[in-house]
Formats: C-alpha cells, structure tokens, sequence
C-alpha cells in the first residue's frame, strides 16, 4: 500500500465524507473513491459501508485504521524530526540567566518549548561580577543580561524587558521609612563591589558614577560576587545596594526594604550571544522572543544600543544591534 493511499485512508475514515476527503488532501473525489477500491480489493473485504446519506467504517475498517495510524504517526514523526535536525533544531541550548530571569521570560521559554520539543532547554546561573565569562567559555549558547552591552564579539538581540531600579537597604537604615530616594541621595551612602573586574558602561548603567550634580558615588564598600551576597551585606548593614525592579518582587526578604529611585534611567534586560557562534538554535530561541513581545503587543527593539553595521540577521532587523 503507498503513502498516499495510507493517507486517503486515514482521512476518510476521519471524515466519512469522500467530498470532504477530496477537499482536505487536494485531489479528485474520484481519486479517493479508486483508492478505496484498490485497497478493499487488496484486503479482500469493505473497508467502508456506503449509502446515499452516511459512510461509516467496517469492524475491519476500525481495525486496519487502528493499526495504519499509530504506523502512520510514526512516520510522520521520523521526517518531522529529521526536517529539524536539517534545520538545526534539535540537540540542546544552554541559556544563562541572570536571578529571576528565569520568571520573567517564562512565557518566551514556553513558546520555545511548545515550537522545538525536540530541544533540550538547560539553565546556567550567570552572576554579575562575570557577565560575560560563561558566555565566551562555551557553557551558555546565549544570555539575559542588563543592557547596554558593547562587546566586539558578542551580538545583542531584542529588549526584553524596562523596568525601574531600586535601592536595597536594611530595614533599619533611615531610608526605608521614605518613599523614594533621589540620585543625589546615592553619594552619601557606602555600596559593595564586584569581587573581578567588570566593563565599567556595564556596571554605570546599573548605577552611575556620579550623581546629576557631579557628586561620586562610591563603590568601595564590601566585596561581592552573587546577588545573595548583596543581600547578606545589605543586611547586616554594611552597604547599600542598586538593582534591578525584579528583586524586590521575586526576593523580598527579612531584614530587607527596596526603595524606589527617582531621575535614574530605565533597566532594560536584552539577549545576547557570541557573534562567532550564532547557531540555528540561536536565532530560533531569538525569533521566539520577538514573537512573543509582539504578542503581547511590546516592542523588541534594542534601540537603547548603538547601532553598528553588520550582516544581514536572522531575526528582523530592528530587533537585533551589533554590541
């Protein structure tokens, strides 16, 4: 028996319609109506009962349908996954996510998830006083992190998210009665340090050198490496600590108050990935974030980030700038 009269097969036996059946895989009803035939003739037996008004299967055409589907599906399923092993959508993807990244892009990873299941989705903690490190090591294929990002090697895909910073302070220090706290407030207090070396436009987008007026905001107090170990120190008192909007809703804690800041820019949180290793995976998990944003009706540009030139992407062009 051939493949397509497997499939006239199956689909009769779903519409009980020859018309319809005709309709849905695009040939002649006459077509249908001779492949039946050769099939019955094969069999040695109805397949189908016919009248003027209703076409049902016989008790061996339940049998055979039974049987020829779950064969049927198999097949299907064997050139589904071979065409996604030619595009490159198998095999696995590693993404680095910064703290409760891994919340706040959940209805992008689930839309990943329900178009490439045939991908295995691992997670990677990225910490902050190295950004980049893992990303450029090979452990992660592509990152959320907090923008702006201007590295050589490294390509920046769409805006994720914006949302406001906040300064975390101990419960106790004076401003976590007050509602908000200025740009100017920031110089008169003691803030922790990243434990290595990070890309000083990195770390200022987070928090600036200097306040509006030119005033230093220092960042000498404890070192640090991981969110947690900001948190610790803002605790016990020693500093205090700017970051991102999603930590005061994903990480309150005892001992701990966030307190808005007024005049200081928009977070923005982006994907990036390495240049040099742009896979298939890769600009398909990126057009997963772009059709998600535009799902919900926000926008994917990365118009915070410098546009340079460069080739042609994978993913429409306002979404992705060369860092």
């Amino acid at each position: 028996m051939e493949l397509r009269d497997i499939e006239i097969f199956l689909a009769l036996a779903e519409e009980l319609h020859f018309g319809r059946t005709a309709e849905r895989l695009h040939v002649s009803q006459a077509r249908v109506s001779q492949s039946i035939a050769k099939q019955e003739r094969r069999i040695g037996a109805p397949l189908f009962e016919r009248t003027s008004r209703r076409v049902e299967l016989t008790a061996i055409g339940a049998q055979l349908h039974g049987d020829l589907q779950a064969g049927y599906r198999r097949i299907q399923d064997g050139i589904d996954s071979a065409a996604a092993a030619a595009r490159g959508t198998t095999g696995v993807l590693t993404l680095g996510l910064m703290c409760a990244q891994a919340f706040d892009q959940a209805s992008i990873l689930a839309r990943f998830k329900d178009r490439y299941p045939g991908v295995e989705l691992r997670f990677r903690e990225v910490v902050f006083s190295d950004p980049f490190g893992m990303l450029r090591a090979g452990e992660v294929d592509l990152e959320v992190t907090w923008l702006p990002v201007r590295e050589p090697d490294l390509t920046v895909g769409p805006v994720l998210a914006r949302e406001p910073h906040v300064l975390m302070v101990a419960e106790g220090h004076p401003f976590a009665a007050r509602g908000s706290v200025s740009m100017e407030d920031l110089a008169d207090c003691v803030f922790p340090q990243p434990v290595s070396p990070v890309p000083a436009y990195w770390m200022e987008a987070l928090m600036p050198a200097r306040t509006p007026s030119g005033r230093p905001i220092p960042a000498d107090g404890p070192r640090i490496a991981t969110f947690q170990e900001a948190q610790a120190v803002v605790a016990a008192g020693d500093a205090v600590c700017v970051v991102q909007g999603e930590a005061a809703r994903h990480f309150p804690r005892p001992g701990i108050a966030y307190v808005p800041i007024t005049e200081q820019p928009m977070g923005v949180w982006g994907l990036i990935w390495r240049t040099a290793h742009e896979t298939p995976l890769v600009r398909a998990f990126v057009q997963s974030a772009v059709d998600t944003l535009a799902a919900a009706g926000e926008s994917a540009s990365a118009a915070e980030v410098p546009q340079v030139p460069g080739p042609a992407r994978a993913v429409p062009e306002p979404a992705v700038a060369r860092g």
